[in-house]
């Protein structure tokens, strides 16, 4: 029993970086209609850097909001990159946030090397019905949930948020009215680059990330996303925690090795049933 609650409580802290990412990927799709290849990128910058500055030079908490706003800068200026010229189509952002992706791992290897890191983070665990679970991982879920209230607020309540919001309903009217829409998508790849970053820095003290972590973040995130239809958080943050949860059981009953697997398998089958659900809400 101690076992499963360990695999369980590790599953949604997983699930909840994963959710993390597939928010991210979820808002940019909403206002650029990218699917930002780099994303599960944005998760690697946020553990490596969190783990250069807790190496002596920023406390715990500053830190990671540092690393925070860092990587929501790197997701700017991802932006730029990607949809930096008018007219670009869609797809062919898509490649060239491919190519972003590709580029980074070279500067991880530059950097940071090829071993993985872990930064310092909460220490101690608790016990939650007879099994010990790390307080790191609890931080990580406290996180998470805050975020999606915050993200709530964000898009509800602030001018940035519902400028963002008008652009993803209506891209046209949105213009109409005086919104910049180029201007938006820029900012949702900086949100998007944010939500990554905090990601890493979160999951990392667990969780070692090295620079080939980013395609399993990516992976994930996305499948959660697509879990969540590419246009709702809340159902994202559901499918990254059954996609966590899932892959934490595999990993502690089977093979650990088999986790990317799951993730592919899983994204599969909710594409093919978000598909189905489709088509079946068209006929009617």
């Amino acid at each position: 029993m101690s076992d499963f609650i360990t695999y369980l409580v590790s599953g949604i802290a997983l699930g909840c970086t994963f959710a993390l990412v597939g928010s991210g990927f979820v808002v940019i799709h909403r206002v650029t209609r990218v699917v930002n290849f780099a994303q599960g990128t944005f998760a690697v910058f946020g553990g490596f850097i969190s783990y250069s500055l807790l190496d002596g030079i920023l406390p715990q908490g500053l830190a990671q909001l540092v690393t925070v706003v860092a990587c929501g800068l790197i997701g700017l200026v991802v932006g730029f990159v990607a949809i930096g010229k008018p007219g670009t189509d869609p797809l062919i952002a898509l490649i060239v946030t491919l190519g972003v992706s590709i580029f980074c791992a070279a500067v991880f290897i530059t950097v940071w090397g090829q071993d993985p890191v872990s930064p310092p983070g909460l220490r101690g665990s608790v016990s939650i019905l007879g099994a010990d679970v790390q307080r790191q991982r609890l931080l990580v879920v406290v996180a998470t949930l805050l975020t999606f209230l915050a993200l709530s607020l964000f898009f509800s309540r602030t001018y940035v948020g519902k400028g963002l919001t008008a652009c993803a309903s209506n891209p046209r009217a949105a213009a109409l009215v005086g919104i910049n829409v180029r201007r938006m998508g820029f900012m949702a790849f900086a949100v998007g680059g944010a939500l990554g970053g905090l990601a890493g820095a979160l999951i990392s003290p667990s969780v070692a990330l090295s620079f080939s972590s980013d395609l399993p973040f990516a992976l994930s995130g996305f499948a959660a996303a697509v879990f969540g239809g590419l246009t709702s958080p809340g159902r994202t943050l559901l499918g990254g925690i059954v996609l966590g949860v899932t892959g934490q059981l595999v990993a502690g009953y089977l093979d650990g090795s088999y986790q990317t697997e799951v993730a592919l398998l899983m994204m599969l089958a909710i594409m093919v049933v978000r598909s189905s659900t489709f088509v079946t809400e068209e006929a009617k």
